[in-house]
């Protein structure tokens, strides 16, 4: 069983990891006032999954999956990053970083934590974006 369940992880890693290339890319591609309003979105978003009781499975429709190791907030924030709507672009963006922060949170596997690090190295600079006067806010 050990064995299969590492399949798993590593394929969920492979797949979170793709994905975050192209978060990566569309946050690349943002101008600087487009990724302040990425943070403040963010922001919104990490308070309102910190009061979910399965923040991993924040964006998840069906809630029936409260024990699934995860959702579909990432699937669902993908979609949205493929949106040629700059709003719903950065909402996607958002929701996915979300997400995939606290799926990977407490993770036991490295490849899933070396994903977490490049997160948060993510989060860091869109946290630099902001302006002084508003930081204390994150």
């Amino acid at each position: 069983m050990r064995i299969v369940t590492r399949i798993i992880a590593l394929t969920r890693s492979i797949q979170l990891n793709r994905q975050f290339r192209e978060i990566e890319k569309a946050i690349a591609e943002l101008p600087l006032a487009n990724r302040r309003q990425l943070a403040a979105i963010a922001m919104r978003e990490f308070a309102a999954a910190a009061k979910c009781e399965f923040p991993h499975l924040y964006g998840t429709s069906d809630q029936g999956q409260r024990y699934q190791p995860w959702g579909n907030g990432t699937d669902v924030g993908m979609s949205r990053v493929k949106s040629d709507n700059p709003q719903v672009k950065l909402r996607g963006i958002a929701l996915w970083l979300t997400v995939a922060y606290h799926e990977t949170k407490d993770s036991q596997y490295g490849e899933v934590q070396n994903l977490h690090r490049h997160l948060m190295r993510t989060l860091r600079v869109l946290k630099e974006c902001v302006p002084p006067a508003e930081v204390n806010q994150w």
